[in-house]
């Protein structure tokens, strides 16, 4: 590995030294290789969310001069994993990973390595404490205010430490003690939901007092940091937990909590509203509640009622059509309705459409080489579906929006039947019109191509009762 390190670092620094545009404007310098990469590209976004295609050569290595660079948070995707790096001036900074363990392998090197591998090494100490905050949330409230303080006291103070001795720069301080604190904020914030549950909710306002003081801490409109997961995790988390007045204000106290109430997301767009200033972050956090909302709802003038109340406050002209477009697609899904028509391509590489491809009773499921766990269970769940129920048709739409390549790598890796394999020919207005919001989303029609169910799971109860009806 410090063979690869120095060849790319030699590389960068004859990047830099040959390119005579480097006065013109403030830059930096990234590069790096990728092991075992699932496609030849990365993409690059900057903080403007604009995005830059970085090609692998034949070695799985790139370089790339930032040009006009704006110095902050800078996220780069590989085959549906992402992570983030600060570049700010003068940055040369390569990495090297390995995708198969995308976040633990992944270290910088180069000028402004430093302070990357913080943040690194906090993102990853944030993930495992998130993956046991379960765990954590059945402790009593006073146990769990002393675990979570006791803990973001810790790491304040290692970054106390790299401050004194690293001298960084005023905006790595800002987004390190933001990937802290809005993490620790979104742990208490989250606690009542996984204490109580949903029965006992209402007893949230029974918590410690003091229990919620770092509110007194929080800005609503952070514009540098719209981008960061840490900071948006926190804002859900937090709007959550502040519509919980408006809901048990409209029920009774014995009331058991239902997340996909109209009145509860009535409230949360009314929150999100009336606290946030920042446009942009605003009209994500409004998107993004209006969308869940519709996505699970049944009812249509509960969905009117949310499109209503939301384009009432969001800004984005963009946002807005694609909430309106949502819910046009949403009406076209309903049982009775044939399902969409949309263009595929098989595993062959022939273009079709689906309603070619229906002529039985079937099952339409979707899956994405990223997620490995995913697509494991629901090709073997549907191995043992297809014995058991013989008259019905089994489809599967893999919905990477990149090249074929790591599709088909993963077929075959696991010897997965390349029958009835497809993929999207225009991933985006595909899924668009079947609302392909995850992977476990599953579509059930007729031998007439008759929706059954258009937003079933093959994991619940429910699902093989319908396949009973159609095994015939």
């Amino acid at each position: 590995m410090k063979l690869h390190i120095v060849i790319l670092l030699v590389s960068l620094s004859l990047i830099g030294c040959n390119d005579k545009t480097a006065d013109a404007g403030d830059y930096a310098f990234i590069g790096g290789e990728i092991v075992n990469p699932n496609n030849d590209y990365i993409m690059l976004y900057n903080p403007k969310a604009e995005s830059d295609t970085l090609h692998l050569d034949q070695h799985n290595r790139f370089s790339f001069k930032v040009k006009d660079l704006t110095p902050g948070i800078y996220t780069f995707t590989h085959g549906g994993e992402y992570q983030m790096l600060l570049l700010e001036v003068n940055d040369s900074i390569m990495f090297r990973l390995n995708t198969v363990d995308f976040d633990e392998s992944l270290v910088y090197t180069g000028l402004g390595a430093k302070k990357n591998n913080f943040l690194i090494k906090t993102f990853l100490d944030n993930e495992i404490d998130n993956k046991k905050l379960t765990k954590y949330c059945q402790m009593e409230p006073e146990d769990f205010m002393k675990h979570v303080d006791s803990s973001m006291f810790s790491r304040i103070q290692e970054l106390d430490k790299f401050i004194q001795h690293k001298s960084p720069s005023d905006l790595f301080i800002k987004i390190a003690k933001t990937s802290i604190n809005y993490n620790y904020y979104a742990n208490k914030e989250i606690y009542p939901f996984g204490y109580y549950g949903n029965n006992k909710l209402i007893h949230f306002k029974d918590l410690p007092e003091g229990f919620y003081d770092f509110r007194n801490e929080v800005d609503y409109n952070m514009e540098d940091l719209n981008e960061f997961y840490v900071y948006n995790r926190f804002l859900f988390s937090h709007f959550n937990n502040l519509a919980l007045e408006k809901y048990y204000s409209v029920n009774g106290h014995d009331t058991a909590f239902d997340r996909e109430s109209l009145a509860y997301n009535l409230g949360k767009l009314d929150l999100i509203d009336s606290l946030i200033v920042q446009k942009k972050i605003k009209n994500y956090l409004l998107k993004h509640t209006a969308r869940d909302f519709i996505i699970h709802s049944l009812d249509k003038e509960e969905i009117d009622s949310i499109l209503s109340s939301y384009t009432s406050k969001c800004t984005n002209s963009e946002d807005k059509s694609e909430i309106v477009q949502l819910v046009a697609s949403i009406e076209k899904l309903q049982t009775g309705y044939n399902v969409p028509n949309v263009a595929v391509v098989n595993y062959n590489g022939k273009t079709t459409d689906l309603h070619s491809i229906i002529s039985r009773p079937t099952v339409i499921y979707f899956w994405s080489s990223n997620f490995k766990m995913n697509y494991r269970n629901s090709h073997s769940k549907v191995k043992k579906l297809k014995a058991k129920y013989p008259t019905i048709d089994f489809i599967a739409i893999n919905v990477n929006d990149d090249d074929e390549m790591y599709w088909k790598k993963t077929l075959e890796k696991f010897n997965f039947p390349t029958e009835n394999e497809y993929q999207f020919k225009e991933p985006t207005k595909a899924h668009n019109s079947l609302v392909v919001n995850s992977v476990s989303k599953v579509i059930i029609v007729n031998k007439n191509m008759t929706i059954i169910d258009a937003n079933t799971n093959m994991f619940t109860s429910k699902f093989e009762e319908h396949l009973k009806k159609l095994n015939k």
